[in-house]
């Protein structure tokens, strides 16, 4: 899957394309994102990035089912992340239907989240023997409070469109058939004003939790290198795969 990335007016539309497999990502598409979020921060024509998915779903998160890499470079899941880190220009998001793993941990570093009535969310990091991804066990405290995000964490329940805007997850509900109009119109009114206002004012809102998403991303990695492929994390991953399967 790589995901499609169009410019419309002002704003960088980046559109996750594998509907068949729930949008869920393998190495190429990490890496794809990265380039993506590369060309939002360097193109003087991009005002605001808006974040959807193709067909019903946004995203249902890493591909279980590939585990290729060169254990010689970066992950490609933490160069995207790097990227998605230094973003300096407003992040809208658009999600419906499924939004679990990075599907829902993206969602976390927009600036503003919109969501259709169908939205099932969902951490699974304890149900596959893993720790959270991508700065989450920082971010998500930061928007609803660390005891409704330990529970979220620790029970890896679904959440729902209306717990989602309840607890400050997301901005706004949407039913799905008028999701895509109304964050386009939304990234449409924000890209109207002076780029280099929006690009400062999002240093300024970022400012303050750059040194909370370093740390967490950090002993994020070192969690995911201790609990990645321990008997655990192996029996909980082959048991989701039987059961898809």
């Amino acid at each position: 899957m790589h995901p499609d990335v169009t410019l419309d007016g002002r704003i960088l539309r980046i559109v996750f394309n594998r509907p068949e497999k729930k949008n869920c990502f393998d190495r190429a598409a990490w890496l794809a994102l990265r380039d993506a979020f590369v060309r939002a921060r360097s193109d003087d024509d991009v005002s605001v990035v808006v974040l959807s998915g193709a067909g019903k779903d946004f995203s249902a998160g890493v591909d279980l089912n590939d585990f290729s890499g060169d254990p010689n470079e970066k992950p490609p899941f933490e160069q995207m992340m790097d990227e998605l880190c230094a973003l300096d220009k407003p992040l809208v998001a658009a999600a419906t239907g499924v939004a679990i793993g990075f599907g829902a941990t993206a969602l976390f570093h927009a600036d503003v989240v919109y969501v259709g009535s169908s939205l099932r969310m969902r951490l699974p990091f304890v149900s596959l023997g893993l720790v959270p991804e991508a700065a989450s066990s920082y971010l998500l405290q930061t928007m609803i409070g660390s005891r409704r995000a330990a529970e979220l964490f620790y029970t890896a329940e679904w959440i729902n469109a209306e717990r989602a805007l309840e607890t400050g997850i997301a901005t706004r509900v949407y039913p799905d058939n008028e999701l895509e109009t109304g964050a386009l119109a939304k990234a449409k009114e924000i890209a109207q004003w002076p780029m280099r206002s929006l690009r400062a004012t999002k240093r300024c809102l970022k400012t303050a939790h750059a040194a909370g998403v370093t740390a967490a991303r950090e002993a994020e990695m070192e969690g995911m290198k201790q609990q990645a492929g321990s008997p655990e994390n192996v029996e909980a991953i082959m048991a989701f795969l039987n059961r898809r399967g």
